[in-house]
């Protein structure tokens, strides 16, 4: 018995040892080697796997005409599943070429993706511009970080990796709002062209459209699209008239064809303008609607809550109106949903202060206002500012004029959320920009996605595209 053991174990070295049989791969001329686990790590359905499994008695080097300075950098992410320095000599976009030529775009993108994005270590990396027409009118972003840019009639689409990818020439002069229904479908509307209008990127072509419209009422006529949001199944937008009189339909997105409508009104009062804003709740079903209007006496406006099963308004407030106790004449200037946290978030016209009101909780006076300690950050400006406010990531972004701040949430201290904790402690307030970004003009529009944050400016060409560092931790300040 022992000396079949013996026999055994003299034999195990010779049988094959697959992570450390090696191959050797001529690349545009320039020889590489390297071991069958390494070209294997690019999966199954690469090409480079597919070459491993060559017969081993060949002794003849595969032959690959590419690039071997740009096959050098993918075999090092390969080996480390990291992007080496030498990765600088060329753009993302070569790299990303020849990463999908060997089929391992995948695991390139995940290495080439920005960090886990923490707005209190942003700036920005680039900014993008489209060759005509270059002031954008507005954008959307994808959640992988596409991006698509709206710039007079026209819409150029971007990338994950910030490459231009096409552009669309409709037939709107202006787009003011622009939806991804499908990764290669658009939904715009303009202010100044009647309906929602439908463009497939891939074809480069209009596809459908929608329009209100109202046999029984002669006011309704050349209704235009104000905001447009969408869930899995349904797109939302809403429409007002040159009479003022204004819906939200729903849009089935398969079809192209309205499903329902919810809340017709009469838009001749703050209270009953059409929704500028409208976000959908996945977690919850409803979709939340918003308007705001400054004049002479300031801002008005509301937040309305429907549920699009009943067409019902579940929740509502007016300002200036309900919910004004201790708050009169401060009425907001923007609000956004944080659609992960279940939240309300509302930037006061005249204090700048930040707002929050939890989406489970709501009734008349829901509101708790987030408090800054520091003395050095609590000068807000003043009421011409331009005031924007948009959330992500569970992090709150805030345009006062051309200045950019962050509102991240502190954890692990036992700050409570309601309305006896007045905020303190939930929320911390940094700059996300410095004084030279300030400068550059005022924030016209803020949105997240793919870990990066967009913003464009007025009368600023392209939009600034930022990001965090990967040296540094997204870890709130205390």
């Amino acid at each position: 018995m022992e000396a079949e053991s013996t026999s055994q174990a003299s034999a195990a070295p010779s049988e094959p040892q697959p992570s450390t049989e090696r191959i050797k791969l001529n690349v545009g001329g320039k020889l590489f080697e390297t071991t069958l686990s390494t070209i294997r790590t690019a999966g199954p359905d690469s090409l480079l796997f597919a070459l491993s499994n060559r017969p081993a008695n060949d002794p003849n080097p595969v032959f690959i005409d590419r690039d071997p300075e740009i096959f050098s950098v993918l075999l090092s992410l390969l080996r480390t599943n990291h992007i080496p320095s030498a990765a600088r000599r060329f753009s993302t976009q070569e790299l990303a070429d020849e990463a999908a030529f060997y089929g391992i775009e995948s695991l390139f993108r995940s290495a080439a993706a920005p960090p886990l994005f923490s707005g209190i270590d942003a700036s920005i990396v680039k900014s993008i511009s489209p060759a005509s027409e270059g002031l954008p009118s507005t954008f959307s972003i994808a959640d992988n970080g596409a991006v698509w840019i709206a710039h007079g009639g026209q819409i150029s689409g971007y990338d994950w990796s910030l490459a231009h990818s096409g552009t669309v020439r409709t037939h709107l002069d202006e787009i003011d709002s622009i939806c991804r229904v499908w990764p290669e479908i658009a939904a715009v509307g303009s202010e100044s062209d009647a309906g929602l209008h439908f463009y497939d990127f891939s074809s480069s072509r209009h596809v459908g459209s929608v329009h209100w419209t109202d046999p029984s009422d002669p006011r309704i006529f050349k209704a235009r699209v104000n905001a447009i949001t969408a869930s899995e199944t349904s797109l939302f937008a809403s429409f007002d008239c040159p009479h003022r009189e204004n819906i939200v339909l729903e849009i089935d997105k398969e079809r192209f064809q309205i499903v329902s409508q919810l809340g017709r009104q009469s838009g001749n009062q703050a209270k009953h303008m059409v929704p500028s804003k409208l976000t959908f709740v996945p977690a919850t079903g409803v979709l939340v609607g918003t308007a705001v209007t400054s004049g002479a006496f300031g801002y008005s406006g509301y937040i309305r809550i429907w549920d699009p099963r009943s067409a019902d308004v579940v929740w509502e407030t007016n300002e200036p109106g309900a919910g004004r106790s201790s708050r009169f004449g401060d009425s907001f200037a923007d609000v956004d949903v944080d659609v992960e946290g279940l939240s309300i978030f509302k930037l006061c016209s005249k204090s700048g202060d930040l707002g929050m009101a939890d989406m489970r909780r709501l009734g008349d006076d829901p509101w708790v206002y987030l408090e800054e300690k520091n003395p050095s950050l609590a000068n807000y400006g003043d009421e011409e500012s331009n005031l924007l406010v948009h959330c992500c990531w569970g992090q709150v972004f805030v345009g006062r004029g051309g200045s950019l701040e962050v509102w991240s949430r502190v954890q692990g201290d036992g700050a409570r959320s309601d309305g006896e904790s007045g905020g303190k402690g939930l929320y911390r307030r940094n700059f996300v920009d410095k004084r030279s970004d300030s400068e550059r003009g005022d924030i016209k529009k803020i949105e997240g996605g793919g870990d990066r944050l967009f913003v464009s400016r007025e009368g600023v060409e392209g939009i600034e595209v930022w990001e965090s560092s990967h040296s540094a931790g997204a870890v709130p300040v205390s």
